[in-house]
């Protein structure tokens, strides 16, 4: 069984390792860390996640006692019912591409919709990263847009594609379930 708890400093090294170059980092992550990551960089990281209340809900994705992944439920907005699904990792190499990703999407959305009373929950992702938008929409998100070439990584520019999810449709099992 899969659950989510919250990320902490003892998760830090864990995390650390599982970011081997500057491109994973910026798919993981965004612009918002540098390579390598650091102690110090996910220490400012996570004093974001301790205010109260909280605008990110960082969580460790565990199963059968392992840690196996990273995910945050970002830009909490309690007045809209909003957030943002962000920083998504099957950290253990040896869970990706047997469904980890898709239980931890599918936890985080519970965690959001059932336990903190959102209406919207959003995404980005890379327009590259197939494997990535296909477990999105298997969890209910539907396709909104893209940004073209919001993100420059040395001479190239990758494409964000936005995506969200409402209350209802996952109330009711996705639009794709």
């Amino acid at each position: 069984m899969l659950t989510l708890r919250p990320f902490s400093r003892t998760d830090f090294a864990t995390l650390i390792g599982w970011i081997p170059s500057p491109e994973f980092l910026l798919q993981w992550a965004g612009p918002q860390f540098t390579f390598p990551l650091d102690v110090a960089q996910l220490d400012g990281y996570l004093r974001e996640a301790e205010a109260d209340p909280p605008s990110r809900l960082i969580c460790t994705a565990v199963e059968d006692g392992a840690s196996i992944g990273h995910i945050e439920l970002a830009r909490i907005d309690r007045r809209n019912r909003s957030a943002t699904v962000s920083r998504v990792l099957v950290g253990d190499p040896s869970r990706r591409g047997r469904g980890a990703g898709l239980r931890i999407v599918r936890e985080i959305l519970r965690i959001g919709f059932a336990e903190l009373d959102l209406h919207r929950i959003d995404l980005v992702v890379f327009d590259f990263n197939t494997s990535a938008i296909a477990c999105y929409e298997r969890a209910g998100f539907i396709r909104e847009g893209c940004l073209r070439e919001a993100r420059r990584f040395g001479d190239t520019y990758w494409t964000l594609v936005q995506m969200s999810i409402l209350e209802q449709e996952w109330r009711v099992g996705g639009p794709t379930a």
